[in-house]
Parts: C-alpha cells; sequence; structure tokens
C-alpha cells in the first residue's frame, strides 16, 4: 500500500522536534512565527521549521540571500528571524522547503516581511502594509507549489493560468526527487529514474484542482520549531525514508509511466512536426520523441531519415542541405496534409508552450554539441532526456554536461543493458524490440526489470501500438513507454 501524506511524520519526525535548544531563542521564534494560509483543497501541511536568529546583517545558511536588517529606503529592524519551511511534498517532486523573513524593530514590533517565491524572495507588503495577526505575519501560499504571497491575486497575476491548473494536475508528479545546491552531494544519489516514477506516482495520486479559496489556516507552533542546523541534517535521511516507503508500497503495475509520443502524435499527424507534437500533447502525452540531426550550415532540425527522399519532395542528405532548403520542404500527414520541417529551437519552443517534455534522439554525431547547448539554454535538464543508439554519442552528452539524463537505445535482447549504460554513464536504457517477437514484451522479465531498477536506471520502452502489449508492458512495471498514438498509453495507464 503506497503511504499517505504524513505517514512518516512517527517516530522519525518526533526525533527531529525533540532536539535539544535554547529554550529562551525558540519562545522568541514562535512568538513571530508566521501563519500560512493555504488553499482549501491543499493536501500537505508543513511538518517542521527550521529557524536562524539574526541580530546582525549576514548570510542565510539555507537560502541564497544576504540578511540584512537596515538596508537603504526600510524601517530599520533590531533583529531578523528565518522561517525554512518544510514539507516532504511540493505537488510536482519530493522535497520542498520554503522561507519567510520576519524583521522586527527595537519596540518589538513587526517592521518588514519578505518570503521566497520560485527560487527567488520579494516584501511581503500588500498596498504599502503587511497583513498581521498580532505579531504574526499572514502569508498566502500556492496551491500544491507553496510560494508564499502577500495576497491571492498575487499567484494570477505572475503565473500562467494553465501553468497554474497543470502543475496541481496533469504534471503532478513530474519534477521526481528534487535536487538544489543546498542538499547537492547529500541528495543527488537518490534521483534515479526508478525513483522518479515512485514519486511521480504518488503525487499523481494526490493530484487536485486548486479552489483558490484560502480557507485552510496553519499557524507554525511552538513544538514545529528547531534550529535550521538540525533540521538541514534530517532532510536527506527523511528523502530516503520516503523513496524506501514508496518502493516497498508500489507493486509494478501501478507505476505512472511516461507517456511519450513517438516522433509526436505520427498515427494522427506528420511525424516530428509541430503539428505532431501538438496533437500529442491534445492527446495527453508527457513527452515527445523527436529525431535531431544538423543541415550543411550548421543548424539543428528535427527529421529522422538520414536523407530527405522517403518522407519529402526533395532528395539528397540532411547534412548535405542547407536550413534554407530544408525550409522548403514538407512532410505528409497520415489525411494528405503537408507540415513543415522544424528546427529543435521550434520544437522546444512548441513543448514548453504545450507543458510536454522532450525525449530527443540524436540520429548524427554532429548535432550533440547542438543538444547540449539547446539543453543548457532551454534548461530543459528536469524536463528532457537525450538518448542515441550509439553508445559514444550518449557518452559525450554525459561529458558535455553530466546532468543531462541521457538514454542508450539497443536492438539485441541479448545486450546486458545494465553494463551497457555503466559505460556511458546513461540513465535509461531503451530496448527496442518491437520486431524481435510477436509478443516483445515476453522478452522482459521481472526479474530483467528489477535488476535495472536495482542499479538506479530507468526502462523506456519501443514504440507500441497494440493495447494488449501496451497493458503487458504496464504491468511489468517500467518508466517510460512510447507510442505512435499516445492516447493508447493513457488509456493503458488508467
Amino acid at each position: 500500500m503506497i503511504p499517505q501524506p504524513g505517514d512518516l511524520s512517527d517516530v522519525h519526525l518526533r526525533t527531529l522536534l525533540q532536539t535539544e535548544q535554547p529554550e529562551g531563542v525558540r519562545s522568541l521564534a514562535a512568538r513571530y512565527a508566521p501563519i500560512l494560509r493555504f488553499d482549501a483543497r491543499e493536501p500537505f501541511s508543513p511538518l517542521a521549521v527550521g529557524y536562524t536568529l539574526f541580530r546582525e546583517d549576514g548570510d542565510s545558511p539555507s537560502f541564497p540571500r544576504r540578511i540584512e536588517l537596515q538596508p537603504p529606503g526600510c524601517p530599520p529592524a533590531a533583529f531578523a528571524i528565518e522561517y525554512a519551511i518544510w514539507w516532504d511534498w511540493d505537488i510536482q517532486h519530493l522535497y520542498e522547503l520554503e522561507h519567510v523573513w520576519v524583521f522586527v524593530d527595537a519596540e518589538g514590533r513587526v517592521c518588514r516581511g519578505e518570503a521566497s517565491w520560485h527560487g527567488g524572495w520579494h516584501a511581503m507588503a500588500s498596498e504599502g502594509a503587511l497583513l498581521l495577526d498580532g505579531d504574526h505575519l499572514i502569508v498566502f501560499s500556492e496551491p500544491g507549489k507553496h510560494a508564499f504571497a502577500p495576497n491571492p491575486l498575487w499567484f494570477h497575476e505572475r503565473r500562467d493560468a494553465r501553468t497554474l491548473r497543470e502543475q496541481t494536475t496533469r504534471r503532478a508528479g513530474f519534477g521526481g526527487v528534487w535536487v538544489t545546491p543546498l542538499f547537492e552531494r547529500e541528495i543527488r544519489s537518490f534521483r534515479t529514474p526508478y525513483a522518479n516514477t515512485l514519486v511521480r506516482t504518488y503525487l499523481q495520486r494526490c493530484a487536485f484542482e486548486p479552489a483558490w479559496q484560502f480557507t485552510k489556516i496553519f499557524p507554525i507552533q511552538a513544538e514545529q520549531l528547531i534550529p535550521w542546523r538540525a533540521l538541514q541534517r534530517w532532510i536527506p535521511e527523511r528523502m530516503a525514508g520516503w523513496i524506501q516507503r514508496l518502493a516497498e508500497g508500489t507493486p509494478p503495475e501501478a507505476l505512472r509511466f511516461l507517456r511519450i509520443a513517438h516522433r509526436g502524435a505520427s498515427a494522427y499527424a506528420a511525424e516530428n512536426t509541430l503539428a505532431a507534437f501538438r496533437k500529442a500533447a491534445e492527446l495527453g502525452a508527457d513527452m515527445v520523441e523527436m529525431d535531431v540531426q544538423l543541415t550543411c550550415d550548421g543548424a539543428a532540425v528535427i527529421f529522422h531519415d538520414l536523407v530527405v527522399d522517403r518522407l519529402t519532395e526533395g532528395r539528397g542528405a540532411v547534412n548535405d542541405l542547407s536550413l534554407a532548403q530544408l525550409r522548403k520542404l514538407t512532410v505528409p500527414g497520415p489525411d494528405g496534409s503537408r507540415e513543415p520541417i522544424p528546427t529543435l529551437e521550434e520544437a522546444i519552443v512548441c513543448c514548453l508552450e504545450h507543458n510536454l517534455g522532450l525525449y530527443i534522439e540524436i540520429k548524427a554525431g554532429g548535432a550533440v554539441s547542438a543538444v547540449v547547448e539547446a539543453m543548457q539554454r532551454f534548461d530543459l535538464k528536469h524536463r528532457a532526456i537525450v538518448g542515441s543508439f550509439r553508445p559514444d554519442w550518449v557518452a559525450a552528452v554525459k561529458q558535455f554536461d553530466s546532468a543531462i539524463p541521457t538514454s542508450v537505445l539497443f536492438s539485441a535482447p541479448s545486450v546486458d543493458p545494465v553494463k551497457l549504460a555503466q559505460a556511458v554513464d546513461a540513465d535509461y536504457v531503451h530496448p527496442c524490440w518491437e520486431a524481435a517477437a510477436s509478443q516483445p514484451h515476453r522478452l522482459l522479465t521481472a526479474e530483467w526489470v528489477k535488476r535495472v531498477h536495482q542499479h538506479g536506471l530507468g526502462i523506456i520502452l519501443w514504440h507500441e501500438e497494440r493495447p494488449e502489449e501496451i497493458a503487458a508492458l504496464h504491468r511489468i512495471g517500467v518508466d517510460g513507454i512510447c507510442s505512435n498514438a499516445p492516447d493508447l498509453l493513457l488509456a493503458a495507464d488508467m
């Protein structure tokens, strides 16, 4: 059975909250602890709050900023208290730490308030005034994501409406195990593809539609307050505990695999085109698979074949043609319509607009550096995977940037997937066995899957359009399945 939110708030949490600490400092932190207001349907509550007292300017130990008591143009403070607020869960990932800073003047009055907002921070004054209940600053928490605002209108004024909705519904869990610079060394090893699948599976069950009524009032209690350093030591162990519990409580057939539209929704629109990517989003795909190679003038384009003869009105190899020449060619769709060949940048922008992940297959070695540059420029490391049948190209991607998730594709059932992935530092293995047998899922055994997962690897599978075969693959417990018809994947995962 999959544990519910807060299931681990037992001995492990109680041990943390019993940390010895200076009672006078905790009493001061309790006196000024903020009051959090949550959406009526918010599924997660904070478990612990690490505090740091500043009686002079200094760097925050838990957030990338400097605390200044008397900055120009602001009322002077005698001291400040930093509240590092911990939830086990953000609706999109395992790990959630948000911050509130309360500044108190020489008379003991709250004179300033600040809070975290999607990696940054900002003042909590609304129309020049703080919202207070006595000495307690009141802040509003973004549904599921928990970033703080001085009033509810703030969320809609600064976030796209579709993004606001999808982050708590369709994209719930898609951040997997979150890794921040604060815990890079301690947490990086936890973020395996299988752990990400476990987190995605769990949080998809917690998905919710916000009511946008902030009626859940959460005053931070004195017993939740502990010195920051104690919380910092506790967090990695807490995350490891959750991953272990999820692994123990999630059967293979319950895993929420990635629905990957092969060359976009290519059963319904021209393959590897923006039309196919948009159709994939419409049909509920999580990611789109696309093939990348280079033109003779160095442009990265989305096209599968090494030559254009089969799919277009033209002739010749892609890497012998210029971008201008490719722009004149079109790709036919199943309905007879024709679509232009997109560049990699156009494909990325389209996917970002439609909240799609990208599964990028490198078809030409010259495209490796172009793909890595695009991954870095668009900050795609948490929403894209780069793969190839050429292990040396997969290794080259990791050499350029070790943080980019990679996948190694292979055709022979006799290949040892673990050794192959380890040889090139790949994160996923991708057997392409759709032509190897009438029921290719029988080539995958429970032992094969278990061994791959035990070595920290994820499993992505060939493109499949037979519902019975998709259902069989789902029961085995893989991390992703490709299909020309992504709606079939949605049906299998219901």
